[in-house]
């Protein structure tokens, strides 16, 4: 039997918060930095989205739909390439024209609601994520990956609550102990539930290790790759290669030679008759589960621990947490459209993550972009704009609406990307 290699993307940009004052409370309602946010995603559009794309688009092609990939793009990239950079959209749904790319789900704003377990702010997401990806891309996502890879068993029931069969999470070392990432799992309180886990050294090889040229093994050559992808299959299954996709072109420029080191190790993978490349889907179909992986305690895949002390390890973030989750019933039961919209938006996982006062890896290239010059100051800033929405929040704040309109004017605008996705431009 064939060895199979699953590689996923996770595409998601942070939308920053623009300098928000205690003296903006009650008067200013616009909390995003919308100038910063458009210049960072036509940079990535330049560097990493539509280059990489390209490449992917010319393999699959190659090798007449062999080549296979998976994505996860968070309902908030989506809203924001739709509005500054809808070529890439464009790309995209080439790409899902093929037949040969899975879209993931996963919660609308890339939110840490899952670990919200007195809402049900996450199902919600999930269902409005899930919808936005079927109008985007013709299908309705089957395979789910929470933000940043984060899991426990209740959360796995949570998701095999809502129909999804597969998830992917991270092979942290701390639960797995002895046991291989190259395998496929059972969620301990549904065995229905399948999990594909993320093999981090072969990932962050190229994730995170791939310039670093103070590495042992820099520079990284794809026969070096292939070699080391080969001898971890040797006694098991399944590899799967998980990262964000701005480590091809954007954390990794072009200059140090990434597209040709992805395109290479793809080629020699693909004319090797004991491999080929699944997508998430088809992995666990493949592959029968080898043993229930039970995960009592939340794990993700940031930082060595492999925890959420990255968002919520200091009371500081707690207490923005707290914060934030106490008011969802209120919001959802007032059904406005511009409420819920900047609720969702401020779930996003940065900004939790700009408040994390544990030290940074020292590979960890989300160091280079925090917004702020402490995490204190990412605080206030946060709970100014949250201390802001809350008096929005009050009875005598807002008029009520249909809760059809929450969604109507991005819904508006992807019937326009739909009749795209029916008729799409020439290949790029």
């Amino acid at each position: 039997m064939k060895k199979s290699i699953c590689i996923y993307f996770q595409i998601h940009h942070p939308e920053r918060l623009r300098k928000y004052q205690f003296f903006d409370i009650g008067k200013k309602h616009n909390y995003f930095d919308n100038y910063a946010n458009r210049s960072e995603l036509e940079d990535l559009a330049e560097n990493c989205y539509l280059p990489a794309n390209a490449l992917l688009l010319d393999l699959i092609k190659k090798y007449e739909g062999k080549f296979k990939v998976a994505f996860s793009i968070s309902g908030s990239a989506i809203d924001q390439l739709e509005m500054h950079t809808p070529e890439v959209i464009r790309s995209f749904q080439e790409l899902a024209q093929t037949g040969q790319v899975e879209f993931l789900a996963e919660t609308y704003s890339h939110s840490l609601a899952s670990l919200s377990e007195d809402t049900d702010e996450f199902e919600l997401q999930v269902k409005r994520h899930s919808a936005a990806i079927k109008e985007l891309f013709g299908k309705k996502p089957v395979t789910f990956r929470n933000t940043s890879l984060i899991y426990s068993d209740k959360i796995g029931k949570r998701v095999a609550d809502l129909g999804f069969k597969t998830m992917l999470t991270d092979g942290a070392k701390h639960v797995l102990g002895w046991k291989s990432p190259n395998f496929v799992y059972k969620n301990a309180l549904d065995e229905n539930l399948n999990l594909l886990l993320k093999n981090s050294k072969l990932s962050d090889d190229i994730a995170i290790r791939f310039s670093d040229k103070n590495w042992s093994e820099y520079p990284l050559t794809s026969e070096k790759y292939v070699d080391w992808v080969s001898h971890s299959l040797q006694d098991t299954e399944v590899l799967n290669l998980f990262m964000n996709y701005e480590v091809i072109g954007y954390y990794n420029n072009a200059q140090s030679g990434i597209f040709d080191f992805l395109r290479y190790f793809i080629i020699y993978m693909m004319e090797d008759d004991n491999y080929e490349f699944l997508l998430p889907k088809e992995v666990a179909k493949k592959h029968p589960a080898k043993d229930v992986l039970p995960v009592p305690y939340p794990i993700s895949w940031t930082d060595e621990e492999r925890d959420t002390t990255s968002w919520l390890g200091n009371e500081l973030q707690k207490e923005a947490f707290r914060e934030l989750f106490k008011i969802q019933p209120e919001v959802r039961k007032k059904k406005n459209a511009d409420l819920i919209d900047d609720y969702t938006r401020l779930q996003a996982s940065e900004h939790f993550y700009f408040m994390r006062t544990k030290l940074f890896s020292g590979a960890d290239y989300h160091k280079y972009r925090l917004p702020y010059d402490s995490p204190y100051e990412a605080f206030i800033n946060y709970m100014n704009v949250l201390s802001d929405f809350i008096e929005r929040c009050k009875p005598h704040e807002q008029e009520e609406v249909q809760p059809e309109q929450v969604t109507n004017k991005k819904r508006q605008t992807r019937k326009k990307w739909k009749v795209t996705f029916q008729s799409p431009s020439p290949p790029i």
